[in-house]
């Protein structure tokens, strides 16, 4: 008999339910992860590259318990069943996932898995509040965040987290199962494109440990203040961590909640952000692909590939807007506030379809997650829920001199312009200095404005 564990977005030791539960068995735990190439969706490149240092990290992890991962590739029905084949499993425990493909994936294998005798049970392991226990007084799903999220906080707080195994029974015979890493090609040596994320990042439980305790120690306090502001590292950096579980979402908030003061309130606000976002998801499955609002179905995009590259190489003319392409590019992140202000830029100054920028962001992000993904370019675009209104247009050479003063950042991710004097470095069109080699404004910003007002406010008024 066996308690086999399916590791999803759920790649730590500490706070893992579907873990203890196996443990508690007293079976033999068979710990596995299922490379499932389509559900929920096809990963981008970074996401590739972190899971696949994520899962060396887990593997290691697991062997000074004096276990070890198996790895496993397919379609995770079928590779479930065939390892039921082949090994006596008696217990199957996991994780929920709360997109469309998996909350059907998970209604047939539990009902499979049970018809075989076989004890399922799937446990809440990356969210706060679980989305089908919140619902409005009239029973239906939260549209505005605020609302949403005065009825989490009116809820009991979530549990708390609890510590990891101190050992695992494991029978060595098991390792015959698993494939070999190396063998999936998720990070190609040759070319070695990810030089810049790899000297950014280190993916793992332990360095997001490590992060929660930085945040806690020398960040909280002026979060607030300070993670509005890209030359700054004011942020926690736990986003792409929490994404793939290597940190669970309630030891996050329980260490969290235990300081007092302006800056916890609001970092414990953009984890309600995240909650929202796959609050949303559940109950509009169809939110990563297509609008929420339907005004916006046939809204009059003017699709353009060569605007749509000059954005994505950060060839824009507008500092603030390429210094965030290029940190993307080179470290698989970008800040919040200069995420937004991309994003805006793209939809409103260049009218191309925010679906454009959600799949190049899907395919660069590090943090790339499904459902704040697409909810958040939704919000940008005017077209989801509690959505920006359609007049708000950040204007990118305000927001570079109102976030970025001295044009630290800009000069970071932007060096060609890094010998321009303070008053020029948001709009160096304006100065003698300005370097051949950096190219003149894609558009010209009061005209871009004009012409999407003039857009949104026609797609409104239908």
């Amino acid at each position: 008999m066996t308690a086999l564990v399916w590791f999803r977005n759920d790649l730590r030791l500490t706070d893992h339910l579907a873990l203890q539960a196996a443990v508690d068995t007293g079976l033999p735990v068979l710990p596995i992860f299922i490379l499932d190439e389509v559900c929920p969706r096809v990963l981008g490149g970074a996401s590739k590259w972190w899971l696949h240092q994520s899962l060396k990290s887990l593997k290691h992890d697991l062997t000074l318990l004096g276990s070890d991962l198996i790895l496993l590739r397919g379609n995770a029905f079928e590779v479930l069943k065939k390892l039921k084949s082949q090994v006596p499993i008696t217990h199957l425990f996991w994780h929920r996932r709360y997109d469309p493909k998996s909350i059907e994936q998970d209604k047939i294998i539990k009902a499979h898995f049970k018809e075989q005798g076989v004890a399922c049970q799937s446990f809440s392991g990356s969210l706060l509040f679980e989305p089908h226990t919140v619902k409005n007084k009239e029973g239906n799903f939260f549209k505005v965040f605020t609302p949403f999220w005065n009825h989490c906080l009116g809820k009991s707080a979530p549990d708390k987290p609890i510590p990891k195994p101190r050992s695992l029974p494991f029978d060595p015979q098991f390792r015959t199962l698993s494939e070999d890493l190396e063998s999936w090609n998720l990070c190609p040596k040759n070319p070695d494109w990810a030089g810049g994320i790899r000297s950014t990042w280190t993916p793992g439980e332990t360095r997001a440990q490590g992060l929660l305790s930085q945040l806690l120690e020398e960040k909280l306090d002026d979060y607030k203040g300070n993670r509005d502001q890209p030359s700054l590292a004011g942020t926690s950096s736990l986003s792409p961590y929490l994404h793939w579980g290597e940190i669970s979402v309630r030891q996050v908030w329980h260490a969290a909640s235990g300081e007092a003061g302006q800056g916890t309130d609001c970092f414990l606000s953009e984890l309600g952000w995240r909650e929202f976002a796959y609050h949303t998801l559940f109950y509009n499955p169809h939110l990563i692909d297509k609008p929420l609002r339907a005004d916006f179905k046939d809204f009059p995009w003017q699709e353009n590939q060569k605007a749509l590259e000059a954005w994505q190489k950060g060839l824009t003319g507008y500092p603030i807007v390429d210094a965030g392409m290029r940190e993307l590019w080179i470290t698989g992140f970008m800040h919040n506030r200069v995420r937004m202000i991309v994003a805006s830029f793209l939809v409103k100054h260049l009218l191309q379809p925010w679906q454009k920028g959600e799949d190049w962001f899907w395919d660069t992000l590090v943090d790339a997650d499904l459902a704040s993904n697409s909810f958040n370019w939704q919000w940008v675009a005017g077209c989801g829920a509690d959505a920006a209104p359609y007049f708000r247009i950040f204007n990118p050479i305000l927001q570079g001199e109102k976030f970025d003063p001295k044009g630290i950042y800009v000069k970071r991710w932007v060096p060609e312009l890094s010998s321009l004097p303070d008053d020029f470095i948001h709009k160096p069109w304006l100065s003698k200095s300005k370097p051949s080699s950096y190219p003149s404004p894609l558009v010209d910003h009061q005209m871009a404005r004009k012409r999407a007002l003039e857009a949104f406010q026609g797609r409104r008024n239908e």
